[in-house]
């Protein structure tokens, strides 16, 4: 009768651990024996295989993290570079659309202003007739008014206008009124051809409008100066 062989003990419980229990033996911490002060001093210093691997991942994030700052930082810079020099550019490049012949014209038409306003004030004080003395105060306000708005381009555009005041000496109505018609003639022709041939647009506007106001100045001149024959 055939008899059957059974494991022994000891083989029994080598065989019948679980994966489970294995599992858990393998993450026990490593444990050296009292005779083993070198593989001992060797754990300590370099740590745990899975301690070594989280310190390297921790010390890449960081320096992906700071690099990614770095060039923030570097882009933001050149951000703010590219504007002071769009900026620059603009403030420099203002006049850039005047032409000589524009700013020929500019500082002309200022100086012709000044003296506009400087001989209505003249006629203000000095006139006879009631017309004169209104048509000089009419003068003093809208010369006035466009002087400061032909300033206001000048400044803008870098150009520099005389400011010398001019100082007229009164002799009569009627030679007053003359000359008023005499300069708006010729000042009404000098500001249509800048309205027409400027290359800056707010130039052009400024001659384009002040036209319009010395024609207004042109017809008041001849009416007035009618009524002193």
């Amino acid at each position: 009768m055939a008899t059957a062989t059974l494991p022994s003990a000891s083989k029994a419980r080598t065989t019948g651990i679980s994966p489970v229990d294995r599992a858990a033996k393998a993450e026990r911490p490593i444990c050296f024996a009292s005779n083993e002060p070198a593989a001992f001093d060797l754990y300590l210093r370099l740590g745990s295989p899975r301690r070594v691997k989280s310190n390297k991942i921790m010390k890449t994030k960081i320096r992906i993290v700071s690099q990614l700052f770095i060039l923030g930082f570097v882009i933001e810079a050149i951000s703010l570079t590219g504007a002071i020099r769009a900026a620059d550019t603009n403030v420099a490049g203002e006049g850039s659309s005047l032409s000589d012949k524009d700013k020929t014209f500019m500082k002309k038409a200022a100086k012709g202003g000044m003296m506009e306003v400087a001989m209505g004030q003249v006629a203000e004080q000095k006139a006879q007739s009631e017309d004169v003395k209104s048509f000089g105060k009419r003068m003093v306000t809208d010369h006035g008014k466009a002087n400061d708005e032909l300033k206001s381009i000048a400044s803008k555009k870098g150009v520099q206008l005389p400011s010398k005041e001019h100082s007229m000496k009164w002799t009569s109505d009627k030679a007053y009124m003359d000359a008023m018609v005499k300069d708006h003639e010729k000042d009404l022709a000098e500001f249509k051809e800048e309205a027409s041939s400027a290359t800056d647009p707010d130039l052009k506007k400024f001659a384009d409008d002040t036209a319009k106001m010395v024609q207004e100045h042109l017809d008041l001149a001849k009416e007035t100066q009618g009524k002193l024959k």
